[in-house]
Formats: C-alpha cells, structure tokens, sequence
C-alpha cells in the first residue's frame, strides 16, 4: 500500500515534469521520434480534448481504436479516474462510488437516459453488466448544468455507446480470451466482437451509419471467508459470541449485445437510435460452518459451543434493457433537440435453497484463535458428517422489476448580447418509474414429525465430498440436488411462509416532472452558464404490515417539490489553462430498501422500512484549475464541498415514541445535515519528448482527501434519554488514489496500476454503541497488462488481476475485531483480437 504522501508528492512534483517537457524548443520536438498508435495515450488525449471543452466539470475514460476499455468492465475503468472507487463483488469492480459517496448517491445514465437498478432495495446500478465493446465513452460527471437531471450527489456516470462516425468506414473487431482463476483453480471463456460501416441513403453520402456489438463471457470462480458481523462482547475485555466460515463455488456467466443507428440527411440534422441489451447469471453454492459459544471466549479460551453446518443454492439472472431514440434539428438561430428512453432492470431468482441448516449439536472445550480470521478450536467430530443432522430448509423465490420511460425536449437559442456570443436553452422532461418486488417464501422444519428417521436426516446422507477451503479445515459440503430431493416429495402449501412473503412485497412509483431555463455567455475568456431547474415528485408505496401475524395493507402518497439553482465559470488563463467554478443543487430520493412499505411487529420487536424519507439534498461548491500539456498531459486540482440535508441513516426507535414499549425497532430515519469536502488531484503525461525509449514512457496519478461529518440521533435504552454523536458518512473513504505507470511503442504496449481506497465506515451500530460499528478495511489492487501487436490487425494480451492478493476485510470498531474476512486470490488472462479499420 503506498503511503498518501507519497501519492500527493508525486502528483505536485509532476507540475515540475510538466513545465520541463514544454521547455523544449520547437526544433527539438520536431527531431523527436514520434510513433503514432492506437493505444494508451492516444484513448487517454481523447479523453482530455472531451474533458477540456465540456461545460461541466467532469473525468472521462475513453475506449481506444478498437472499441474497447482497458479494464475489465466500465466499473473498473471508472476507479482510474479521479474520485472515483468502486465497491467490489467476489472481488470484481461492480458498483461506482464518485467523491467519496456511496453508489446509491451517484446516477448512471446510458447514452442520456437513466438506468434502473435491477436489485430490489438499491438505486446503484452495476456496472460490470455492460459489454465493453459497445462502449465508446464513459464520463463522471461532477457538476450539473440545469438541463441534466439533478439526481446525484458524487456524480453522474454517463455511458455513450458506440456509433458507426466514430470510424471513418467499415470497422469491425472480433476478440477470445481466457482467464484462470488461481483460487479456484478454473479456466473461464470470453468471446465478444463489434462492427460498424456507414451507408449512403438518398443523395447522401456515408449519411447512415450501423453499429452492432456482442459478448459473452462464463466465468467459474469463488472466494473464501470467515466472518463474526459483529458478534463480540466488550463489556469484559474483547470475546466472541459466534462466527461462520464460508466458502463460495461460483459460476458467472455474462451476455449482452447492442444495436445502433445514426442518420444525418445533412448537415442540419441527426438523428439516432440506441438499443442495449445485457444478461447476467450467477449460480451460486455457499457452504458454511458455524460455531455459537455458550458464553462470549477470548481467543485461546475453551468451552461448550453448538455447531452447525449450512448451504445456500441460488441462481439469480439480471436483465438491463435500454432504448434511446432522439435528434437534433438546426432551424436558423435555433436549435430544436428531443430525447425518448425506455430502460427496464430485472432480477429473478427461480425458487431455491436459501438456506438449509444441519444442527451437530454441542461440542465441549471449543474454541477459537485468530481475532482478525477466526478459525476454530475443535474436536475431530465436528469434521465429521454423522454428527450432523438437518433441521430446516428455507426455500425462496423473487423477481424485482424497474422500469423508466421518459421523454425530453430541449429548444436552443444563440443570440448576441452587447456584442458577446450568447444561448439561452429551455425545456423540459417526463419521467415515469415503477419498482415491483415479488417475493415467495417456505419454511421446511419439524421433519422428525413428517415420519424421516434419523439416518434419512443425517447429512452423511447429503454430503457431497469436502470442500477446498484455502482458510484451514472445513470438512464436509452438502449436496443441493439431495436437499431438492428430500423437500419435492412435501406439500409445499404447508410449508409457506405468509410474513416473509406479504411483507417484502411492495410496489414503488416515482413520477418526476422537470422544466429549465438557462443561458451560456461568453464574455472574453469567460464563459458562464446560469439557469434554474425544476423538479416536482409524485411518490407512492404500496405494501403490507405484518403485526403478531395479522397482515394490514399499507399505502403512503406523497408530493414534493424543488427549485434547483446552478452557477458555472470557466475561464481561459492561456491557451492550455483554465479555472473553473460551479455552484450547484442536487436532490437524492432514498433507495427502495430505505423507503420499502412493509413492516413486521412481532411482540416487543420491529423492523420497518420508512416511505416518509425525505429526499437528500446538497448544495454543491466546486473550484478548481486545469493545464493540458503536450500529448495526453494534464495536472490539476479541484476543491468541492458539499452541505447535504436529510442524509439517511440506519437507527433504532425503540424506547420513543409509539416504540416506548419496544426493545427493538429498527428502521431508517433523515439526518439534520452532513458536510463533505474534499481536495482532488490529478497529473498524466506521455514523456514522448524524452529520448527513445524514454518516449515510450506513460505515468499518471491521482489522488482525492475528502472528510465527512454528521450528527444523528438516537434513543439510549441504557440511560433513557435521547443522544447525539458524530459520524462519517457511510461510505465515505477519506483517500482514494490511483497509479499508473505505462510504456508503448508501435508493437508493444505495457501498464502497470494501483488503485487505493481507504477505510470507510460500512454499517452503524446503535447510538450508543460506536464499538460495534462496522468497517471497511483500506484495500489496494494492483493489475498488470499488456499488449503486442503480432500484425497490423492481430494483437495478443495478458493481464494479471489483484497481483498482491488483496482481501476484503471488515472490522468491528477496531481494526483488531474481525466483522468479515474474505480471500479471491489473483486472475490471469490471455487473449487474442483481430481488428479492421
């Protein structure tokens, strides 16, 4: 892990590297060996040239000659920009978090038109789901003008797709790889191409363009963990209650493929249609152990603890669709744009075993060692099958569907104002989107009652080899068809669960209304941008309560308003240096799992989500400075600030209000206010005006210091009184930084990167009880990739993924006390792409 000032050293010194490349006299670069590539550099100038001229303040990742990113997927090409980290799953870069704020914070948008979430309680969209050969573009917009959609407090992440003008004629590309997963010891398929021409229609010439691209990737994996989430007792010293092992088998596969169409009949018009549509599989088999201590041990301590053997099979599909269809059309001084989209995000998971539970009942002198990775301190028997006999098996199925239609039109004006070039824009936006959980649940137990014997229940009769646990002994794995065996010969009618099943059903509608006004100015080297955007909500939950079994429909409409202000400057110091500054407001809606309808009371204890949320709001401050040097060079810094109201918090309310009586009632509640601020740089340089093959050479860097605060409220049983801390927000790194060093010539192409995130605060413990809040440890992954041109069109790359072999750790107040600990080991990849164009 590289140390934070070493990252800001590097960063400001390269101010110095800058200023001696552009020393060097007109005749010395002119007898520079230039080597002109499709490769690092000229995907990274592309960028800067797009990030340079746009209004807003915003970081661009740009996919090179052959259409495609140089990351695994979006999400990890978006982690190398500034601010900008992402949240992993089985140790992939799926969700994107922009300054420091979660990804349920920040808004994806395909090519102008949002993405729904295909999870039922988030609003964050993963990223890995879009295949990179459809993406010509991705950009993390950090401020918003007022003709773009306020709906994001980090950043708007936009993806532009693939068109057939980004290619001069026939273009077409066709790549296979495989991969080797060393933890698993698997070797995984990926295929995928792309192609675009254009065609003349009418008196046109090359006015029509098509471009279509496809993947598919199947991917066989997995990961081995341990975890306690939060089970310890401090009250005397530090003991444990209870932990699990896991170990997870897992099979990944990806499809997707998109469509696209650009007319442009002249040179007053366009007109285009873009179609994506991306499929997702995960099966998935969790084998886990667990032990529950009869009284809280330290490590090394023995006694009695109850032990247990579990699975969980599950196949789960996401389904992402997005239509956009839209133009532009040049009436004189006018200019008349519109927009219509329609995306739709799914997640069905067909009926499986959530989980199916073996008790081997009590284990005497038990214990564990290891605070950080508990593992056990037990007998033989617990290693054996015979001791461990099935007690239930919970049974589930759910499909999540979020569908978002809109349509926008915009009408641009430009005119002179006293002599100094000016645009006024209006319009105006419609968006409708509804959210629908469905989920079915069946509880088998009580089997001795069903006329099984013992032997029939035993898991030696379920057993399925051992399993390959790279974190010590596990012993045996279950088999999921025997479980599906055993449980298709029951009535499944008596077996249903009626609250799990009623309560997480629930249907969401948001309908957003938007209108703007705006004007652009120039006025010498300023340009300012002024307008004021509008947004009215209509929000309606639908669900059921669930109280001491007896169910009650729920309903909650609600209607809310915001008059949404925004300020930018840009001005031009020289030709390659400019300020920029913006002032901005922007509204976040709670995530769905935030704002869910349902609610169980079961006697003293309750658990609800919390439809009456208010939205979060910010008010945003940005300045900062920018100078372009050279091919694909840039150093810069930008300070931001953020006062944010309504931020979301987990809580209990038992003890208050109608919960007086309650010992639990765990829900969400809005904070007062929160602050975030943040320093963010930035540095990039090809060193192609040093000597071969120095020339070669490629360095970047960033680096973004932000700091949270925020106040919430809480009851405290132990004193019984209301009380008050200060926290960060959830999700807030402190550091996040990258590191890139590259070389490339005209056959040869090499980078070797580093992505650091520090720890952030994960999940909040109640009010009183900071020490069982958990954390997310800091991570660094470090990759490896490289490329050799065999032929002009025939080129052969490796890659080498998380070379450190960095974990994901969780801890329990302190970095010492394990919350949750997980292994995936590295990834190596070898490929092969042919390309014309």
């Amino acid at each position: 892990m590289y140390k934070r000032t070493g990252l800001v050293g590097f960063t400001l010194t390269a101010l110095a590297l800058a200023m001696a490349s552009e020393r060097l006299s007109a005749a010395e670069v002119a007898n520079t060996e230039h080597v002109e590539v499709v490769g690092q550099a000229a995907a990274i100038d592309q960028a800067l040239k797009e990030q340079r001229s746009a209004d807003s303040i915003k970081s661009v990742v740009h996919a090179d000659g052959v259409a495609q990113l140089p990351d695994e997927n979006v999400a990890e090409a978006a982690q190398r920009l500034p601010g900008i980290s992402v949240e992993r799953d089985q140790g992939e870069g799926r969700f994107v978090s922009v300054r420091g704020l979660g990804p349920d914070l920040n808004s994806v948008t395909i090519n102008g038109t949002l993405v729904p979430a295909p999870e039922s309680v988030r609003r964050a969209v993963a990223l890995d789901v879009l295949p990179s050969e459809l993406v010509q573009s991705l950009s993390v917009i950090k401020t918003l003008t007022p003709d773009m959609d306020a709906n994001s407090l980090g950043g708007t992440v936009d993806v532009q797709s693939l068109s057939a003008f980004d290619h001069k004629g026939l273009f077409y590309t066709g790549s296979t790889e495989a991969s080797y997963d060393k933890n698993t010891h698997q070797t995984s398929p990926k295929f995928s191409g792309a192609a675009s021409n254009r065609f003349s229609l009418g008196d046109g010439i090359d006015n029509f363009g098509v471009a279509a691209a496809l993947s598919w990737q199947k991917r066989d994996f997995g990961s081995d963990n341990v975890e306690t989430g939060g089970a310890w007792d401090f009250t005397n010293g530090a003991k444990l209650n209870e932990f699990e092992q896991r170990d997870y088998d897992i099979s990944r596969e990806r499809a997707g493929g998109g469509l696209n169409f650009d007319y442009k009949p002249d040179d007053l018009s366009s007109y285009y249609l873009r179609t994506l549509y991306s499929r997702y599989k995960d099966t998935e088999t969790r084998n886990s152990t667990s032990l529950e201590f009869a009284d809280p041990q330290a490590p090394g301590e023995l006694g009695d603890a109850e032990a247990k053997r579990k699975l969980k099979n599950r196949e789960e599909t996401q389904e992402i669709q997005s239509y956009v269809f839209g133009g532009e059309r040049m009436l004189g001084l006018w200019t008349l744009s519109g927009q219509a989209g329609y995306s739709q995000s799914s997640e069905d998971s067909p009926a499986h075993i959530a989980g199916a539970t073996f008790d081997g009942g009590d284990f005497a002198n038990s214990g564990f060692y290891d605070k950080d990775k508990p593992r056990p301190i037990i007998g033989s028997g617990f290693y054996d099958a015979r001791n461990f006999t099935l007690d239930k098996v919970d049974w589930e199925k759910q499909n999540t569907k979020d569908t978002e239609k809109n349509l926008r039109l915009d009408l641009a004006r430009d005119y002179d104002l006293s002599g100094y070039a000016s645009q006024v824009k209006f319009g105006g936006k419609v968006s409708r989107r509804n959210k629908d959980n469905d989920l079915e649940a069946w509880v088998y137990k009580d089997f001795d009652t069903l006329g099984f014997t013992d032997d029939q229940l035993n898991l030696s009769q379920f057993q399925k080899g051992n399993v390959d646990y790279r974190l010590g002994n596990y012993g045996p794995g279950i088999s999921p068809s025997s479980i599906k065996q055993l449980i298709g010969g029951l009535n499944a009618a008596d077996f249903y669960d009626e609250t799990e099943s009623r309560v997480n059903d629930f249907t969401i509608r948001e309908d957003i209304n938007a209108g703007y006004l705006m004007n652009t100015i120039d006025i010498d080297d300023w340009r300012f941008i002024a307008g004021l955007r509008y947004e009215g909500t209509e929000f309606e939950a639908k669900g059921t309560g669930a109280t001491d079994g007896v169910f009650t429909p729920t309903e909650t409409k609600r209607r809310y308003h915001h008059w949404l202000p925004g300020l930018h400057a840009r001005y031009q110091i020289d030709k390659n240096t400019q300020v920029r500054a913006a002032w901005t407001k922007s509204v976040v809606r709670p995530t769905f799992g935030q704002l869910a309808p349902g609610f169980v009371i079961d006697d003293d204890e309750a658990t609800f989500g919390n439809p009456d949320l208010k939205p979060l709001e910010s008010s945003n401050l940005d300045l900062g400075i920018e100078h372009f040097m050279g091919r694909a060079g840039t150093v810069s810094a930008f300070v931001f600030y953020k006062d944010i109201k309504n931020f979301v918090y987990n809580t209990d309310l038992a003890g208050t209000g109608a919960w007086t009586n309650f010992s639990e009632a765990h829900t969400y509640a809005n904070g007062d206010s929160a602050k975030l601020y943040g320093l963010e740089l930035a540095y990039s340089q090809k060193f192609d005006w040093l000597p071969a093959p120095w020339n070669g050479l490629l360095v970047g860097a960033n680096t973004t210091f932000s700091r949270s605060s925020a106040d919430i409220e809480g009851f405290d049983s132990a004193s019984g009184a209301n009380r008050k801390r200060n926290i960060s927000l959830p999700n807030q790194s402190d550091t996040v930084g990258n590191l890139m060093l590259g070389w490339e010539n005209d056959k040869l192409s090499l980078r070797l990167s580093a992505n650091y995130k520090s720890a952030y605060l994960f999940e909040l413990a109640s009010i009183n009880d900071k020490a069982h809040d958990l954390h997310v440890d800091a991570q660094t992954f470090v990759d490896f990739s490289a490329r050799y041109s065999l032929t002009k069109n025939l080129q052969v790359s490796f890659e080498a993924q998380n070379l450190t072999d960095e974990s994901y750790f969780v801890y329990t107040g302190h970095r010492s006390y394990n919350g949750q600990y997980e292994e995936y080991g590295p990834t190596y990849k070898l490929g092969l792409t042919f390309t014309h164009f």
